[in-house]
């Protein structure tokens, strides 16, 4: 049976097809889109008009098209809705829509999904059903943790996942912590703050991962608490010669682990086997992470033999589980569908760019500007201008006709709106050397990052999405942001170098990352130049001895 109807709820047609007038109820709609246009001219002006009038060449190519076969739209095309296998069917869909709508836009994966990863996946699935929340196994787990001890080995074990950092920091680390629970047999329960509530679907059918309310464990955990794992280590409350039949009834009722970037370091007990073989005796971890410490995993060898057949291509973690485990909630897709349909879906290529400055580098708005639009000149993923308005002579097609003008999409995704100004102000007022039309667009410029604010976490997550579905990527260094859009993208996208501190100007402008894998907190020329199945741990012999070495080295270096 074909995917699309084997889905409860799956919406056959298109619901750009559904809503598409025609006749008498064309001209209606067009004049009735009109007035709030010309309402935008009165109030706004030159720049209502600037952004009308790219709009409007996308939106009658978008017309072009739907007027055609429908079939020819990459929207309308037959694709993959479980994505290989990863994603279950026993879902409906009207409930996340996002769920199986999300891969119209996608390009195809560049890595087969391993029929051992779906596997695991329906595994884990079942697991969860019956240890999750509101099951008899859950209470009787959570009955041990008051309890105020660890008891035995159980048969269901859990890792409760709290949120650190922004948007980007917590998709990367909710899926490193997935991972883990792959790994170990956990259960996934994860911490729902208010700025979180409804921001994804939930992932696992016939259950739900929110920790439920009464944990008795929420506040009050650091590095260096008495409950967690270091801590613990120091105060000889956890000992790894510590063979006695019953050692792991009487340790404490969880253990903390703490996994911030600026502390993954082999010295500090995070990712020696030996104390992974430690935490396994615990039946409840608590986990905070601002990282994407799932690379770090395949350091060890007990977990080595899953995690090669799992992803035989070592690039291809995040972008397999990511698409598996994040799906937008209902409002944060409705904006991601209609900005995409309404601006993006016309064009025939789709150029993200994704600008994000951090507080420790003094960066101006015309240094970082030039950098982009270096980078755009020198791998040819803007056309030059031409200095004037009037557009080259018109082309004529193999039939004679005048061709229509090729349409590039930009979509500049930044919390400033200089960089949307200035992009937007060359292509609106000068021609293009090729004829090609370039339309830029900004869904959003909010000015300052507010992660405890919902409204502003999903606009983060749909401009994330709808980076994730651009052709070629340009993307800053240090931003997690970018580094989950082009990781679910499947794409390798174009890193902005740091520039020198003396100068304030990067040599090289930009160079193309070789993994599709996120990058973590270092510089560009430092991550993602591997490779994407290079063999870490041969490709780093240090491991034998577990010594002090920062994990800034980097999986793929």
């Amino acid at each position: 049976m074909d995917s699309a109807k084997a889905i409860k709820g799956a919406r056959d047609v298109p619901e750009a097809e559904k809503r598409r007038p025609t006749g008498l109820g064309t001209v209606t709609a067009v004049f009735l889109l009109s007035l709030p246009l010309l309402l935008l001219l009165f109030l706004f002006g030159d720049r209502a008009v600037a952004s009308i009038a790219g709009d409007s060449l996308v939106w009658q190519r978008a017309e072009v098209q739907r007027s055609g076969n429908a079939s020819s739209s990459p929207e309308n095309a037959h694709h993959d809705l479980l994505l290989g296998g990863l994603l279950s069917p026993d879902f409906d869909a009207a409930t996340c829509l996002s769920r199986y709508e999300a891969s119209r836009r996608w390009k195809p994966s560049p890595f087969p999904v391993s029929p051992y990863l779906v596997q695991k996946l329906r595994q884990y699935e079942s697991n969860h059903q019956r240890c999750g929340p509101g099951t008899a196994n859950y209470r009787e787990a959570m009955g041990q943790l008051m309890s105020g001890r660890n008891g035995g080995r159980a048969e269901c074990r859990y890792v409760v996942w709290f949120p650190l950092q922004g948007l980007g920091n917590r998709m990367l680390s909710v899926v490193s912590t997935f991972l883990y629970a792959l790994l170990t047999g956990r259960v996934l329960l994860v911490h729902e703050p208010p700025e979180m509530e409804g921001l994804f679907c939930e992932p696992f059918p016939g259950t739900s991962w929110i920790l439920p309310p009464g944990f008795p464990y929420t506040g009050g955990f650091w590095a260096r608490s008495n409950d967690s794992y270091l801590s613990m280590l120091e105060n000889d409350v956890v000992r790894y010669d510590d063979d006695r039949g019953d050692a792991s009834a009487l340790l404490p009722p969880y253990v903390y682990f703490h996994l911030e970037q600026i502390r993954l370091r082999l010295q500090k007990h995070t990712f020696c086997e030996e104390d992974h073989r430690v935490l396994d005796r615990f039946n409840w971890m608590v986990l905070r992470s601002d990282s994407y410490f799932a690379v770090a995993l395949f350091l060890m060898p007990m977990y080595r033999a899953e995690l090669d057949l799992m992803f035989p291509a070592k690039g291809s973690v995040f972008h397999h589980l990511g698409r598996y485990l994040l799906h937008p909630g209902n409002r944060a897709w409705g904006v991601v569908e209609r900005f995409y349909d309404g601006y993006l879906a016309g064009a025939d290529e789709r150029l993200g760019i994704q600008v994000r400055l951090v507080p420790f580098l003094s960066l101006t708005f015309e240094g970082m500007y030039e950098q982009i639009t270096r980078c755009a000149r020198e791998h040819d993923l803007l056309p030059r201008v031409t200095g004037t308005s009037e557009p080259p002579g018109a082309r004529p097609s193999p039939n004679g006709t005048a061709a229509t003008a090729r349409v590039k999409a930009v979509l500049v995704v930044s919390l400033k709106p200089e960089y949307y100004d200035k992009l937007h102000r060359v292509y609106y007022t000068n021609a293009t050397a090729t004829g090609e039309v370039v339309a830029v667009y900004q869904p959003s410029h909010d000015q300052e990052q507010h992660t405890e604010a919902r409204a502003h976490n999903e606009r983060a997550l749909a401009e994330i999405f709808l980076l994730s579905y651009s052709d070629r990527l340009v993307t800053t260094g240090f931003s997690t942001f970018g580094y989950v859009a082009h990781s679910l993208a499947g794409l390798q996208p174009w890193l902005l170098m740091l520039p020198d501190q003396t100068t304030k100007r990067a040599a090289v402008a930009c160079v193309r990352a070789a993994s599709v894998e996120p990058c973590l907190h270092s510089p560009p020329s430092l991550v993602c130049r591997a490779e994407q199945d290079l063999d870490p741990v041969a490709h780093m012999p240090f491991l034998r001895r577990c010594e002090d070495v920062d994990f800034g080295l980097k999986l793929f270096d």
